[in-house]
Formats: C-alpha cells, structure tokens, sequence
C-alpha cells in the first residue's frame, strides 16, 4: 500500500477514534496508527459516493503480534488463536453522515441498533470476512462491547463469545469470533445505498 493511502487512513482513524471517540492514544496529531500498522496487515476502506473516506477496518494474521493477544490477552485467557486460517479484525468503525459512530473495538453510548445496522456497517463488515475467506481465513476474531454480539446475529453474522466479558477501562468487552461465511438472512431492515468498499 502506497504512503499516501496510510496517511488517508491515518487521518481519518484520528478524526473517529481521538477526535470523535476520545481514546487516550500515543499518537502525533492528524495521525493514528500503531504497531499493528505493518506490511502484514490488510485494511479494507469505505468510500461515499464523491470518494470520500467514510469507514476503515484491519485484518491482521495472528501468527504475527495482533491486538487482541499484546493489549487485551486477559479477554481470551489461554484461548488465543494463532493459526493461519484466523485472522483478527480491528479499527473497524463507519463514520456516517449523520456522525452516527459504529465502533467494534470499544463501546460508544450511543452505538444502537440502527446505526450498527446501516448498510455501510453491514457492506464493510461482510466485505472483510469476504476478503479474509478469500486469503483462505476461515474466522476473524475481535475485541468488542458486550452487546455488540447480538447486534452481529441479528444482522445475521455467526459469531460466538471466545470467554466471558470482563470490565477492562471501565467497559465490559468480549472476545468475539466471527465466521467468514456470508450471512444468514437478515432478521432487520438495512436502508441506505450500497457503499464502494476498497481493500488495500
């Protein structure tokens, strides 16, 4: 991936998880990454209809370092993949026009339903597991609030809890797994135009 796409996506991860979300992260101004960020990692990109970023998510292998097993292993005690065909899903989050947050790594108040629901979040989240299935990944693992489970299903995503939630910085989160498998038919009404979604 080219340097000028990294600082798009460095920009704009900024803008939703400092500026909007308000993370506490070791970072410059204008520029989120971390040490996850590598030539290793795969991201894939939301796009509105003028080109403009409006969702990011990261795949990364976890025969490497991933987050989940350097910052939040106490999530998963002893049940920390690492194989080849299971990949970790992380920064996933879909800024809206309407500034309605979804956010797969840490809890937002108010991350409801409908908004999880849209079709930009729908369209990102199965445009990864399609682009994970097709580097041969059969399941992404990810940490997320506790609710964001059933939020998966009833969109229909298969996902499973790897342990039991825990209070980690003052929120409950879960290790959850997600199958890289299209999904089952929807029990809730997505609205809104189909995305372009971009894997870099």
């Amino acid at each position: 991936m080219g340097a000028q796409l990294l600082a798009e996506i460095a920009a704009y991860r900024y803008q939703v998880f400092v500026e909007t979300l308000g993370w506490q992260l070791d970072c410059p101004p204008g520029c989120e990454l971390d040490q996850f960020d590598h030539a290793h990692a795969h991201y894939l990109l939301l796009r509105d209809e003028s080109g403009a970023l409006g969702g990011c998510a990261r795949l990364l292998p976890t025969l490497r370092p991933y987050l989940l097993q350097e910052v939040f292993p106490m999530l998963a005690p002893g049940l920390l993949p690492r194989d080849a065909a299971v990949w970790e899903l992380s920064r996933f989050a879909v800024l809206n026009p309407s500034q309605a947050l979804i956010d797969a790594d840490r809890p937002r108040a108010h991350s409801t339903l409908p908004q999880f629901s849209s079709t930009e979040a729908i369209a990102l989240l199965q445009a990864a597991l399609d682009h994970a299935r097709g580097l041969g990944v059969r399941s992404l693992v990810t940490v997320s609030p506790v609710g964001i489970e059933r939020l998966l299903n009833m969109a229909g995503f298969v996902t499973r809890a790897l342990a039991p939630a825990q209070v980690v910085g003052g929120h409950r989160l879960f290790a959850c797994q997600i199958e890289c498998q299209s999904r089952r038919p929807l029990r809730v009404q997505a609205a809104g135009r189909s995305p372009s979604v971009q894997a870099a």
